[in-house]
């Protein structure tokens, strides 16, 4: 990860929401407001003063469909819940990963990456901070 997190501004990113889609199931009556603009930022920012941009360096979340060079959408003030993607700060460094509670009741930072057998688990003990957690996910493709 990057090191330095980079607040997001507050301005508006209004997108043209296409009228076409690809089909992958049945129509949706909420498929009525598909001309509307599409604002990213509303979309990917609900507490714009607890939201953090960063870019992902490492392959580590490749399986949870986040690359290296990706930027991630942060928010601080998200509950760092189990089962989510956090940002972690452990031994003064940030990585990002899935947050998983075992039986008894400990919790590990997890790598998705199954190409990469050598990335293990690490226990999040008292010195990792649970810094915020991922909300979204951001590529350019070309």
């Amino acid at each position: 990860m990057h090191p330095v997190p980079v607040p997001l501004a507050d301005a508006p990113c209004l997108l043209v929401r296409p009228s076409l889609r690809a089909p992958a199931g049945f129509p949706s009556p909420a498929d009525d407001d598909l001309e509307d603009g599409l604002d990213l930022h509303g979309y990917l920012v609900r507490r714009p003063a607890a939201t953090f941009v960063m870019q992902v360096d490492g392959d580590s979340m490749r399986d949870a469909g986040i690359l290296s060079g990706d930027l991630v959408v942060i928010d601080k003030a998200e509950e760092p819940a189990p089962g989510r993607i956090v940002i972690a700060v452990q031994l003064g460094e940030f990585t990002i990963k899935r947050l998983v509670r075992d039986r008894d009741g400990r919790h590990w930072l997890c790598p998705e990456n199954k190409s990469r057998p050598e990335l293990k688990p690490i226990p999040c003990l008292e010195d990792c901070e649970l810094w915020g957690v991922v909300v979204g996910c951001v590529r350019r493709l070309a």
